[in-house]
């Protein structure tokens, strides 16, 4: 239900009622000029229609037809040919807002964009069509598809994250975005090497998991998350990696680490977020920051991985007092031209009382604190506590550390939050391929998932999952009867709306591993200009699955890196390069696209050591295609009533585990199990109030006298100016009238009983010894033959 207020709710309860509505188009109230408005929503799904409500996706129509003003005619006004000065509020792809209510007082109705608009010439009309928020999810739909989930074992995702992932693509967020995501062509200005929403799934918007600690370790929240949904360990340590899409290099720029954690949920004390860099010789440096709750401290500690290292504190009493949502990250400083770098870094924190703390900028001196140059590598993240929406962004800053502004930092007036998710459900090995828009991959997971997708009547996207629908709600939301608010009421019940044996095929992913593709070797040396981006497109195989960034090898250690480049002083080989070409990538489709930027002074070659191209790319795959199996539950007390009535899902790569199967088929057992009724065409009083999803109690004192809860799965109001709006639901049953009783009932069975139990001719000869005594009783063939009796 939307909130109202006192006067909204005297005006809908009041014998006489005033309909009054608004409707913006492109920021201009055009309420006045509007002839009639229907809104249309319901679930759109591939189940019986009976059962639509358990899963599927929803998208709001507005229809307006609209008038003319001051004189001159709708068509002159707003039609495709008309000036720009007035027909543009009503052009394709113009905001719509719609408002409708009681006695001066409105809720929202509709909120999206206009679709088409129709002119009829030699009237005084045009009818516009709109579309809600599902217009901003047309863009081609794509998600990242790394192979670490079946290399571990391990889910890398799930199908939440996927659709928080296809929402993140066409601007709608539920946490903080990504601060940098387009590189510029200069490749000078900020940009997102690392971004993981940690909503249901380690898989990265930009960056590729590394490690993923196993599903005992951890689990998905809502409650007490920062934003949306959190990783929550389930002992103190838990360790995850990624890999970012952008080998950034040290000496090089200003780049900065943050995620949220809420420290109110901590298992321990502590947050460390690490960067590794990638040295020559097989070593690797780090620069972390470490944030313990229990005494204030924040450590920011560079170093030499298994080697000698150097570091500062900072205490901070609001951090050990207060807890709660906490913003915690630190940045780094890496400029500099000589062959290595003492970083100068900061920390910064924006507590959940909306403080802002940082410390002074320090600058290490000492030799082991200092970096040569080397590469990105790997961002680690250990935790004890709920973390989300983990971001590594490099050049985020071109000033001083300490005048980074308070704004920037905490991306004010950014973003806005656009959508509200629900548990994190179907974990993935293997993220599916999707095709077609956005709109279309999330209407697909939904119905996989039994889960419903819906953007509400104030722009707002919300997905539920397949518990929506599962219990019999507490109490109504709204009350409609007979005696007010129905004017027509059709109740149904079909046997279609039976499914007492459900089927819910699955992908066993047990004993698939990871495997090699052909790799494919560079046909050239390519000559890496300074200061001159440059990009190469290689193939890669649709089964195929993403790869990161190429590492880039040296001459001092032999390296096992298959995916791999190596830079050369010398168009022939000369000597390895190592901290001066910036290597990122990115996949688009078939194409894999490395970019390489040079931030020296001199031109590098792609070359090995004795003069041939050095790029190989190492395409991965998983060993084998999953197996297809089959998981079924079933009603023996449904089937004893209505006989077996078998529902099989549709086979889909987005379910795969026997978990995830068994949940989804009990689901649907339980929506199921006996036919639960429709109450289609339910005619009522206009309620603005009510939304998609609503439980409302229908009383029918006059004609089948039912008192029932039902969920509102459909609904749509029309309203013509100078009459009342007319509001049509389709609402599903709660629940169903009992399990059949069949009281004094002899049901009969379903072949009849005289069936091959026909008379013989002994039979009839013994009962009539002649000819005239078996035509005295008149008998027709048929009744001689089925009527039984006479000796046997």
């Amino acid at each position: 239900m939307q909130p109202t207020d006192d006067r909204l709710d005297a005006g809908l309860a009041a014998s006489e009622r005033t309909p009054t509505h608004t409707t913006r188009l492109g920021g201009r109230e055009l309420g006045g000029q509007v002839q009639s408005w229907k809104v249309e929503r319901a679930y759109n799904t591939d189940l019986p229609e009976a059962m639509r409500a358990v899963s599927g996706s929803a998208s709001a129509q507005l229809e307006v037809l609209l008038g003319g003003t001051a004189g001159e005619a709708a068509p002159r006004l707003y039609s495709a040919w008309a000036d720009r000065s007035s027909g543009d509020v009503v052009r394709p792809g113009q905001s719509v807002v719609h408002a409708a209510g009681v006695n001066g007082r409105t809720l929202p109705a509709f909120r999206g964009t206009v679709r088409s608009r129709s002119a009829a010439s030699g009237g005084d009309s045009v009818t516009v069509q709109a579309l809600d928020g599902a217009e901003r999810l047309r863009g081609p739909a794509s998600l990242p598809r790394p192979y670490h989930g079946f290399y571990y074992g391990r889910p890398v995702a799930t199908a939440t994250w996927c659709v928080d992932e296809l929402l993140r693509q066409g601007g709608i967020d539920t946490c903080p975005p990504p601060r940098a995501p387009l590189a510029d062509t200069q490749d000078v200005a900020p940009f997102t090497v690392l971004y993981a929403s940690l909503h249901g799934g380690f898989n990265a918007s930009y960056g590729q998991p590394e490690v993923v600690p196993s599903t005992a370790d951890y689990r998905w929240v809502r409650d007490g998350a920062p934003f949306e949904m959190a990783l929550m360990p389930e002992r103190p340590g838990l360790r995850a990696s990624w890999m970012p899409r952008s080998r950034f290099v040290t000496p090089g720029g200003v780049f900065q680490v943050e995620c949220w954690a809420n420290t109110a949920l901590a298992k321990g004390n502590t947050v460390e977020l690490k960067a590794v860099f990638d040295r020559s010789g097989g070593a690797a440096g780090y620069l972390s920051a470490l944030f313990d709750i229990s005494t204030g401290l924040v450590r920011i500690t560079s170093g030499t991985v298994g080697g000698g290292y150097w570091y500062f504190d900072w205490t901070f009493t609001k951090l050990a007092a207060l807890r709660g949502n906490w913003h915690l990250g630190f940045m780094v400083d890496t400029r500099g031209t000589g062959g290595s770098v003492l970083p100068t870094v900061t920390p910064r924190m924006t507590g959940p009382d909306g403080g802002y703390h940082t410390g002074p900028p320090a600058t290490f001196v000492e030799a082991a604190g200092a970096h040569p140059r080397s590469e990105l590598q790997q961002i680690d993240l250990t935790t004890d506590m709920p973390v989300e929406c983990l971001q590594v962004t490099d050049r985020v800053w071109t000033g001083t550390v300490g005048a980074y502004p308070r704004t920037e930092w905490e991306q004010a007036g950014q973003w806005r939050r656009g959508a509200e998710l629900d548990e994190a459900a179907l974990p993935l090995y293997d993220v599916p391929k999707v095709s077609g828009s956005q709109w279309d991959a999330i209407t697909e997971i939904a119905r996989a998932s039994m889960s419903t997708a819906e953007f509400d009547e104030q722009g707002v996207f919300r997905w539920r999952g397949p518990s929506r629908f599962a219990r019999v709600p507490a109490r109504e939301d709204a009350t409609v009867t007979t005696v007010r608010d129905i004017s027509s009421l059709t109740v149904s019940e079909e046997i279609d709306a039976c499914r007492n044996h459900c089927e819910q095929p699955y992908q066993d992913w047990a004993g698939i591993g990871l495997a090699h593709g052909t790799a494919q070797l560079d046909t050239r040396i390519r000559e890496i200009r300074p200061g001159v981006p440059e990009e190469v497109t290689y193939a890669i195989a649709d089964e195929e699955s993403d790869v990161g960034p190429l590492t880039i090898v040296d001459d001092t250690t032999a390296s096992t890196a298959t995916h791999r480049v190596r830079f050369g002083s010398t168009a022939t080989g000369g000597t390895a390069v190592k901290g001066q070409v910036v290597v990122s990538s990115r996949r688009e489709g078939p194409a894999y696209i490395v970019r390489f930027t040079n931030t020296g002074t001199q031109s590098v070659w792609t070359v090995t050591k004795d003069g041939k191209p050095s790029v190989q790319i190492d395409p991965l795959k998983r060993s084998a295609d999953p197996r297809q199996r089959v998981w079924a539950r079933w009603s023996p007390a449904s089937q004893a009533y209505y006989g077996k009535q078998q529902y099989l899902a549709a086979a889909s790569d987005w379910v795969q585990s026997a978990m995830s199967a068994y949940e989804l088929a009990q689901a649907m057992l339980d929506a199921g199990r006996y036919p639960v009724p429709v109450l289609g065409e339910v005619e009522v009083l206009h309620d603005p109030r009510l939304q998609l999803g609503d439980v409302v109690r229908v009383v029918d004192s006059a004609g089948a006298r039912l008192d029932t809860l039902a969920w509102v799965v459909g609904a749509r109001t029309t309203c013509t100016a100078g009459s009342a709006p007319q509001q049509v639901l389709t609402l599903r049953g709660a629940g169903y009238n009992g399990v059949p009783l069949d009281e004094g009932l002899t049901p009969d069975v379903p072949l009849d009983p005289v069936y091959g139990k026909q008379r013989t001719y002994q039979m009839v000869t013994a009962q009539y010894a002649t000819l005239a005594d078996l035509t005295a009783e008149q008998l027709t063939y048929r009744t001689l033959i089925d009527t039984l009796g006479g000796a046997a």
